[in-house]
């Protein structure tokens, strides 16, 4: 047995507490008018006379009115209060968890500050988030100027291979475009059939500033959507000199300007906000790369978490309303006080004597 009324709810307290102050108040007012009754019968009548009285008006009669009274309206409020009993348990399946991995793929991301380079700590961090997340399904987006995507699959090699055969340096389109990358994902997410009933998740990781279009506004809108987004930051705040890179991924030396100073990579405070913005938008969290990693485990543990817990299939116990049980006794109660005379039958049809 349980209360709906006093579980669950912030209100629950102030509900009962309510409910006990007004039986309180009917029980004074109910003492307040008997002694009225009592001091009207010490006006009309000598003491010696207020047995006589007394056995007209039965105070016996007038308890079991009261006491009536005081019934029903304790069983009116414990019927506010929405009994209810667990008539049994039912499975609630699963929920799937959907998650588009967006990542930058400018060329700042061959900075070296992470272990080997931020785009190779991604990718090996991201097969790792995969495996962890046994039973999700992926989507991929990587974008430097343009974004280039993978369809939501159940297959986590697939997305693996995808992001694990791109490079910076293939990408048609240089820049950082998160916005763009941002309107992908939620495209992936509004194309699939299945996805509007899923858990939808998008965790952006990036090094850079979109100086282009509106991250914070596409993310806003997947959150409208009923999604959320994280955001890794890879990299560090201090200026990171920029490799040059062949077609086969090997180092050939540092990129530099006309000046001939190496050219460095840095996020500046208003990219900081950018991103912090962001997730703030998404209704996620942002992360920061360190002890060498890009910061991706901690969303991988709270995604993980999820699956285990809010996620995952469930046993419910389902409940139902009895409050209809304590409103019929004390619609009975009131309807016993209206029956219940003060003065006895015999009093009451007692013919008066002429004057």
């Amino acid at each position: 047995m349980r209360f709906a009324n006093l579980t669950g709810s912030p209100w629950s307290l102030a509900f009962a507490a309510a409910g006990v102050l007004l039986w309180l108040m009917a029980f004074t007012v109910l003492i307040f008018r008997s002694r009225q009754r009592r001091a009207a019968l010490a006006a009309f009548a000598e003491p010696h006379l207020h047995a006589a009285v007394l056995r007209r008006a039965s105070g016996i009669r007038r308890v079991l009115k009261d006491a009536s009274l005081l019934g029903a309206l304790a069983l009116a409020l414990v019927a506010a209060a929405r009994p209810q009993y667990g008539k049994g348990t039912r499975i609630v399946p699963a929920t799937n968890l959907d998650v588009v991995l967006v990542v930058d793929y400018s060329k700042s991301m061959y900075a070296r500050d992470v272990v080997p380079s931020r785009i190779a700590r991604v990718k090996l961090e991201i097969a790792g988030l995969i495996e962890r997340l046994g039973g999700a399904r992926f989507a991929a987006v990587a974008y430097a100027g343009e974004p280039m995507s993978f369809p939501l699959t159940s297959d986590g090699d697939a997305i693996t291979q995808f992001f694990r055969q791109l490079e910076p340096i293939d990408m048609p389109v240089g820049g950082t475009a998160t916005a763009r990358a941002l309107e992908a994902a939620r495209e992936l997410l509004r194309r699939d059939s299945q996805a509007a009933k899923h858990e939808r998740v998008i965790v952006l990781l990036t090094d850079g500033e979109d100086e282009e279009g509106d991250p914070v506004s596409a993310a806003r809108a997947l959150a409208d959507d009923g999604a959320r987004v994280h955001v890794v930051r890879v990299g560090g705040r201090a200026p990171e000199p920029l490799p040059m890179v062949n077609e086969q991924g090997q180092v050939t030396g540092w990129r530099r300007g006309d000046d001939g100073k190496a050219l460095t990579t840095e996020l500046t405070e208003a990219g900081e906000k950018q991103l912090a913005d962001v997730a703030k938008a998404g209704r996620g969290k942002l992360t920061e790369a360190q002890k060498g990693e890009t910061g991706l485990s901690a969303i991988g543990d709270e995604l993980a978490r999820a699956m285990r817990f809010e996620l995952s299939e469930k046993v419910e116990t389902l409940f139902a309303e009895v409050y209809q049980w304590p409103l019929g006794l004390a619609l009975l109660l009131l309807f016993a006080e209206g029956l219940v005379r003060e003065l006895p039958r015999a009093a009451a049809k007692k013919k008066r004597v002429p004057a």
